[in-house]
């Protein structure tokens, strides 16, 4: 009797849980993005799975997160999708001629997690295939309590992961804040973007998508906690404006 009633509480906590979750169950209190919408996402895929996030910002170079090619996989890049499992004619797949990691990225706080991939030809422009400006150096990057948004094909509260893309609306977290040693303490730094809203936030295999201020990525998805979403673990996010020399340099060399 013990046992059943035991079951029963557990059963009514899950079923209460789950009810709780925010509607749009993926990316973590997100909502499904309209389809081919955001023409800049790409896919970096192990053997067909989704493994991390990238975005384009030229026909043949995307930008992403240095820690997805920490065990120097053999990635698949895929443009054009909405459904990862799905056959779109919009995709085109390619395979990386090269992979260029921040030469100062540290695996520990993740500080400088930022990578540029070149792939191995140019893609065919389209209305769901095209690069994103990205923020320079001396640009406006969002303040304290600006709205920012971002994409992704990762995971929500429960470890469950879309199959279509997914976004989020979050906003920039007081600085001070993350680097308290409640939340982030020194392994939030200098280069990095904090945001988040309750329940709100980017989660496992979001990583390497660009975050949006005005339509500009200003930032890449690098680290969170372990439960996305938790309060005092806000996403956190790269800056890009202050990698603008590294950038142009490794492109154009």
């Amino acid at each position: 009797m013990f046992i059943m009633d035991s079951l029963r509480v557990l059963i009514a906590s899950a079923l209460l849980y789950a009810s709780l979750l925010p509607e749009g169950d993926c990316i973590t209190g997100g909502k499904e993005a309209v389809a081919h919408s955001r023409w800049y996402m790409a896919s970096l895929q192990l053997q067909g799975k989704h493994e991390c996030g990238a975005f384009l910002i030229s026909n043949q170079w995307l930008m992403t997160a240095a820690h997805c090619f920490k065990d120097n996989p053999t990635f698949k890049v895929v443009l054009g999708a909405h459904s990862l499992s799905q056959a779109e004619d919009t995709k085109q797949t390619f395979d990386i001629a090269a992979v260029y990691k921040h030469p100062a990225f540290n695996q520990e706080d993740f500080d400088n997690d930022i990578a540029l991939v070149k792939l191995n030809q140019a893609v065919t422009e389209s209305d769901a295939v095209k690069p994103l400006d990205y923020q320079r150096a001396g640009g406006s990057d969002p303040k304290e309590g600006d709205t920012v948004d971002t994409a992704g094909w990762g995971s929500n509260f429960i470890g469950k992961r879309p199959d279509t893309l997914h976004e989020v609306t979050v906003d920039v977290i007081e600085r001070y804040l993350c680097g308290r040693s409640d939340y982030y303490g020194a392994k939030f730094t200098s280069n990095m973007i904090c945001a988040a809203r309750p329940r709100m936030d980017t989660c496992d295999g979001d990583s390497g998508g660009p975050l949006l201020y005005k339509g500009i990525a200003v930032g890449i998805t690098s680290n969170g906690a372990k439960r996305c979403g938790s309060k005092k673990k806000p996403g956190l996010y790269t800056i890009i404006s202050h990698y603008d020399a590294w950038i142009t340099s490794t492109m154009t060399q």
